[in-house]
């Protein structure tokens, strides 16, 4: 486990480098972002993800269902980066991977499963 022990302190890590890496990634990063642990899960929301023309493209059901689609492939295209990053920030190996967002708020949820409860390891 990395230096860091304490639970708020890992969150906010988190969600630093979950900012750095949509930059990075995709061009641009959210608007804001909060990570919760849960016993064996990293927990983020993402706040403010879709662009203005993005929001404006899901007021009709084919649009909606598009900027779905490609937003979720743009992200499972750096699925295995993410869980990289995860792994090396708690220092356990992620089991699984889970995202959606909403066209509605434009908010996304990523949903890290990780080998080990790492919440009782945390302060």
């Amino acid at each position: 486990m990395q230096a860091v022990k304490k639970k708020g302190a890992l969150e906010a890590t988190i969600s630093k480098a979950l900012t750095q890496w949509e930059k990075d990634f995709l061009g641009r990063g959210s608007v804001s972002v909060k990570t919760d642990i849960i016993r064996d899960m990293i927990i983020v929301t993402l706040k403010g993800v879709l662009t203005p023309a993005e929001y404006a493209l899901c007021q009709k059901d084919e649009g909606r269902l598009s900027i779905k689609k490609i937003r979720c492939e743009l992200v499972e295209s750096g699925r295995d980066q993410l869980g990289e990053l995860i792994q090396e920030l708690v220092g356990e190996e992620v089991l699984t991977f889970h995202t959606d967002i909403s066209t509605k708020t434009g908010e996304r949820l990523m949903v890290f499963r990780l080998a080990n409860d790492i919440e009782k390891t945390l302060d």
